[in-house]
């Protein structure tokens, strides 16, 4: 097989289930479990081979023209295959877990349907080569996840859904601008030829940066920046995987992938750091670090502090490729990573409290943490891996920000990693003392808002295994942050090659 078709088989794996799974019985339950969970091992595996090929030095590339000057162009290079990657590991926890979520609830066959478009969306975006290619998956995105979002079908949920597609259809209006008047101004310029830009001349450079902020508002609405954020909590009404999804996964890391995209492979790191760009991103990531977690102080159910938690948390990797050094590059590009598998954890835990107890509200955990113990030591870990304490991978994403800041001469930017850190554990903190040491129900203190004795364990096993699985993997990416292939080493292979001759 020409290796040239590992990225479409890659893309296929999703995109070709998707009509498989709304063609099968709403009632064939094992039959669309067996379904998903094949296609997501598969695109795993596929997603390995070509990382292991991309360390012995081959290359993955697919295109076609589509019309003159316009092609369709799919790359597999490090930073494409570390998002696609994480969209495959976290497709997989997350298809098992909404296996167990959605038992005996309706819909489930348009549910899972249009659950494989959007991560085919999500591969197709890793692996664009092009902004063209780019924008039609970063377009599908939003309309593949549009019904996920609305789901339930209630008056709130459907509202939440409209909201979303403003924000999100605007901000890909306004990608679409951008990448036309990129188009006329260059061609058709594939990811990586950052000389292209470059080469204008310093005639060019205003209207560059002019292009460059249509860009980042059309990233940002995704990427949730403040004051582009509105949707992200209003779509909290969406079921728990959906949450996940949207906050881990596919959406809002979309938008932050493709702010990477614009600063190394558009229009690279030294004419961003020449046209004074790097100085709006920092900017626009300390506001949006800092708005968002001042916000999620004041929200009292689990799932909206979490979200506002997400709009800081991914802030953190605009706020690394802004620091101008290696040392920055390397946190925002394991960021990518590292919050993607704390985040999916914590909404993991929101959803098995939620089924199981039947608990929405932060003052509704007290004493969760006997009745649920594996639950709740996830959402520990999970936790202190965002306030950035060690031995979690949170901790090595602040740790390469602060030697970034420092390497930049940037040591302001410290005082926010340390005051970001704190209001982590003002909101964090307290759910996990209620959690530990408040007593619950289990004493005789009232009863569960509605307890529903899922399984054997704690909770149904199909929620409880993909829960400790990516609690696991937070811990063991910061545990073993330094060896081959983990998150770190791939992330300082980008480093390397964005700065070195």
């Amino acid at each position: 097989m020409s290796q040239a078709w590992l990225p479409v088989i890659t893309l296929a794996t999703s995109l070709l289930v998707a009509p498989l799974i709304f063609a099968l019985p709403e009632r064939a339950s094992r039959a669309r479990a067996v379904v998903n969970l094949s296609a997501a091992v598969l695109k795993l595996l596929l997603v390995a081979l070509m990382v292991w090929g991309l360390y012995q030095g081959h290359r993955f590339t697919f295109g076609f023209t589509v019309v003159e000057g316009v092609s369709f162009l799919l790359q597999a290079d490090a930073l494409g295959l570390m998002f696609a990657g994480l969209s495959s590991l976290l497709w997989l926890a997350t298809t098992t877990y909404a296996i167990g979520y959605l038992e005996d609830s309706p819909n489930r066959k348009r549910f899972f349907g249009f659950f494989s478009l959007c991560v085919a969306s999500t591969i197709g975006i890793a692996l664009a080569g092009n902004l063209f290619t780019f924008l039609l998956f970063y377009e599908l995105l939003t309309l593949s996840t549009y019904p996920l979002v609305v789901h339930r079908g209630h008056d709130k949920a459907l509202a939440a859904g409209t909201v979303y597609l403003r924000y999100t259809l605007t901000g890909g209006l306004v990608l679409l601008l951008g990448v036309v008047a990129q188009h006329a101004l260059v061609g058709d310029v594939a990811f990586g030829q950052r000389e292209v830009l470059a080469d204008l001349g310093p005639q060019a450079h205003p209207m560059l940066t002019v292009l460059f902020v249509v860009f980042l508002l059309g990233l940002g609405v995704k990427a949730a920046l403040v004051p582009l954020h509105g949707w992200l909590p209003r779509a909290m009404v969406a079921p728990a995987p959906v949450s996940a999804l949207l906050h881990a996964v596919a959406v809002v890391k979309a938008g932050a992938f493709g702010i990477v995209r614009l600063v190394y492979d558009v229009y690279g790191i030294s004419l961003s750091h020449e046209l004074g760009l790097l100085s709006l991103l920092t900017a626009i990531a300390v506001v949006t670090i800092l708005f968002g977690s001042v916000k999620a102080l004041s929200q009292q159910e689990l799932k909206p502090r979490l979200a506002y938690s997400t709009v800081s948390q991914v802030s953190y990797i605009v706020l690394g490729i802004s620091l101008f050094g290696p040392f920055g590059t390397i946190a925002g590009l394991v960021h990518l990573m590292h919050q993607g598998l704390m985040k999916v954890t914590l909404f993991y835990c929101a959803g098995n409290y939620a089924e199981e107890l039947g608990i929405h509200r932060i003052d509704e955990l007290d004493g969760a943490g006997r009745r649920m113990p594996l639950t709740s030591l996830a959402f520990t870990i999970g936790a202190l891996g965002m306030i950035g304490l060690p031995p979690v991978a949170g901790f090595i994403t602040k740790w390469y920000l602060g030697m970034g800041a420092v390497q930049a001469g940037m040591p302001w930017v410290i005082v926010v990693i340390v005051t970001s850190s704190l209001l982590n554990a003002a909101y964090f903190l307290p759910i996990l003392h209620r959690v530990w040491f408040r007593q619950g129900p289990a004493h005789g203190r009232g009863s569960w808002p509605e307890e529903r004795n899922l399984g054997r364990f704690e909770t149904s096993a199909w929620l409880l295994l993909p829960t400790a699985a990516t609690a696991m993997f937070s811990l063991l990416v910061g545990l073993l942050a330094g060896v081959p292939f983990s998150p770190l080493d791939l992330a300082t292979l980008m480093a390397t090659g964005e700065y070195l001759p």
